[in-house]
């Protein structure tokens, strides 16, 4: 078939071939041996023009391994042939221990491709792909032959999934069938449906910088507010100080400070008067009394004025306030491990605001008042509900709650965030994140427990933060960066790798992408990419759904797989819409986990309700009907509006 070698450059080299008219083997895309006394060459034929085939080089075979990439070229008289068959497992990987099946090789008569399991899942991966390019079955089949695989019995596997969509319920609820020692769990923010469990997050876990993500800060004049407010919620909660004496010292003192300023009567009392609305305790309300000698005063009694334009009783409230001011409370640090909830958080925020002068500060002012708002708009908001937890525990305590429970331990834990908007779905990814992170790095044993953190949509969570969210604060690019040494392991699934953060897609080993066909993201993929090359970029383009391109640390050389459908799929596929008009599907349609039956449906519009059976029933008007009629248009008339079906 092959000829000899015309021209070697320092990528390729052009070859004759010997009958071009009568090929009896589609050369293209498959890999030959250059062969001399001292070396074995493997290359890939990417151009076949008449008589002559260029060739890329990709690696080495050295002592019956493929090491990728070349120092050494071939001798022009070297001979030159196909891949034998018992050398194609040096590019599609062996079947054996440490290799997991990841997909079908299209161009070797669909000889299955081994993934080099710890090279894959030591390391940060990246599959990208367009919708319905196959990325959320490519996902489902990789974990899904992971747990199949019985050389791997990954028991003690810790895989977060962040859902966006609820798209993966359906691919691992029967993981426990696969061996009863596996379990799947699934917590969701959708509380309606019945699926899964309610997600919990106590907000006594969040720190300073998760603190300023869920308040939406973004200036580093809102970190000291945030930090003073949940040093005070955990000082306000915890046993071994009195938390009214300690509101009582911070009241007092922001009163002193008033009384003692160069301000007219009235507007201290003013002053005073905002600070007691806002925060009040039993010794400091409007109708607290007052002692003085022989005789008792309201405290607003207090602040009277007289004909001098002072406060009539100015020593007996000077005597007061002070003395519940304790200096000892100026630099008490509490202990970190106390519950409160978001009320407690926001008291506390009130008390920030009247201490250490913020009250009277206009410069952070605006910033304080910004984060009351969003604060008490979360409290009263449904979001709320997902930071209620009944009891304190540790980091350490929660994530166990999450990966073990009732004696069993699950493998895989989905988070499905497919019911709160993107903001708040980042903030939560971002908090999840970095308590796995914290855990992951105090272990004694470094990497002892490894945590794989699945992201889906990522480019919706795993952003440039600098632009709308506080500068500098973002997990996912110190994951990516220190991670892997703690086990901590990111998957990012996307569509739009673009809007992805450059940090976090630059420390990826290894990548899996499906078709692309997008100019900026295929422009962005190879600039961000290591070590991939223009021939790589280009074969993407052409894959089929389903297909993908896989290299990385994980992969000898770059190598098109063809991934087999999952069992149970993900509900990622299209809608039938022929069917779903026609009437003619009996099958259950399922989109965002809410189980709709086909057959008797009923869709309420006001007080009309529409049923499969194609009838239209009026709640007050049972004579209105539509009859199965076709090319027939109805108007229906509904609360005086036309309804056009």
């Amino acid at each position: 078939m092959f000829d000899r070698i015309l021209f070697i450059s320092d990528k390729t080299a052009d070859i004759k071939l010997k009958d071009p008219d009568n090929l009896t083997t589609n050369v293209m895309n498959l890999h030959l041996i250059f062969e001399d006394a001292d070396k074995k060459v493997l290359g890939e034929v990417d151009n076949l023009d008449g008589d002559r085939v260029t060739a890329r080089f990709l690696g080495e075979i050295k002592d019956g391994k493929l090491i990728g990439g070349t120092i050494r070229k071939p001798n022009l008289d070297a001979k030159i042939r196909l891949i034998s068959k018992e050398e194609i497992p040096l590019i599609t990987g062996e079947d054996k221990t440490g290799f997991m099946k990841l997909g079908l090789s299209p161009f070797y008569n669909d000889t299955t491709v081994y993934l080099e399991v710890n090279n894959f899942f030591s390391n940060h991966f990246a599959i990208f792909g367009n919708s319905g390019s196959g990325k959320s079955c490519g996902v489902t089949r990789i974990f899904q032959n992971m747990f199949h695989d019985e050389r791997l019995y990954p028991y003690k596997s810790n895989i977060l999934l962040f859902d966006s969509s609820g798209e993966y319920y359906n691919a691992f609820s029967n993981l426990n069938e696969i061996n009863k020692n596996f379990n799947y769990r699934y917590l969701t923010t959708n509380e309606t449906d019945g699926i899964g469990e309610r997600l919990r997050l106590p907000i006594y876990l969040l720190n300073v910088q998760d603190l300023a993500l869920l308040l939406q800060c973004t200036t580093h004049s809102q970190l000291p507010i945030i930090e003073r407010m949940r040093k005070l919620a955990l000082i306000f909660s915890q046993k071994d100080v009195d938390a009214n004496k300690f509101k009582n010292h911070i009241i007092a003192s922001a009163i002193m400070t008033i009384l003692f300023t160069n301000e007219t009567s009235p507007n201290k009392r003013n002053e005073i008067f905002s600070i007691i609305a806002s925060c009040s305790t039993p010794q400091f309300n409007l109708e607290a009394p007052v002692q003085g000698i022989g005789y008792t005063r309201k405290f607003r009694d207090c602040f009277l004025i007289d004909n001098a334009g002072q406060f009539s009783e100015s020593v007996l409230l000077t005597e007061y306030v002070s003395s519940f001011i304790k200096k000892e409370y100026d630099n008490y640090e509490p202990q970190e491990n106390v519950y409160y909830d978001l009320a407690t958080l926001e008291k506390a925020l009130n008390f920030t605001l009247i201490s250490e002068g913020w009250l009277r500060n206009q410069t952070t002012y605006g910033d304080a008042v910004t984060i009351r708002v969003r604060l008490h708009a979360l409290i009263v908001g449904n979001n709320s509900k997902y930071f209620e937890y009944p009891e304190y525990v540790t980091i350490d305590q929660y994530l166990s709650s999450l990966l073990i429970r009732d004696s069993r331990k699950y493998q895989i834990v989905n988070i499905n965030l497919n019911d709160v908007d993107d903001d708040f779905a980042k903030v939560m990814t971002k908090i999840f994140s970095r308590l796995v992170f914290d855990f992951a790095k105090g272990l004694k044993d470094r990497a002892s427990i490894p945590f794989h953190i699945v992201v889906e949509e990522a480019h919706r969570y795993i952003q440039n933060d600098t632009d709308r969210f506080l500068i500098g604060y973002n997990i996912f690019e110190r994951i990516a960066k220190e991670g892997r040494k703690y086990g901590v392991i990111l998957g990012l699934i996307s569509q739009r790798p673009v809007e992805l953060s450059d940090t976090v897609i630059s420390q990826c080993s290894n990548f899996l992408i499906f078709k692309m066909n997008h100019p900026v993201d295929v422009d962005y993929i190879r600039k961000m990419v290591p070590n991939i090359s223009d021939e790589i970029v280009e074969k993407q383009k052409t894959l089929q759904s389903g297909t993908c391109l896989g290299f990385g640390g994980a992969f000898r050389i770059p190598i098109i797989v063809r991934m087999e459908m999952p069992n149970p799929t993900p509900w990622s596929s299209n809608c039938n819409v022929l069917e779903i008009w026609n009437g003619s599907s009996n099958t259950n349609v399922t989109p965002n986990n809410n189980m709709i039956q086909n057959q008797n449906v009923a869709v309420n519009i006001g007080n009309t309700s529409i049923s499969n059976d194609n009838t239209i029933n009026n709640n007050n008007n049972s004579n209105n009907s539509i009859e199965n009629t076709s090319n027939n248009v109805t108007v229906i008339p509904h609360e005086n509006k036309f309804i056009q079906i």
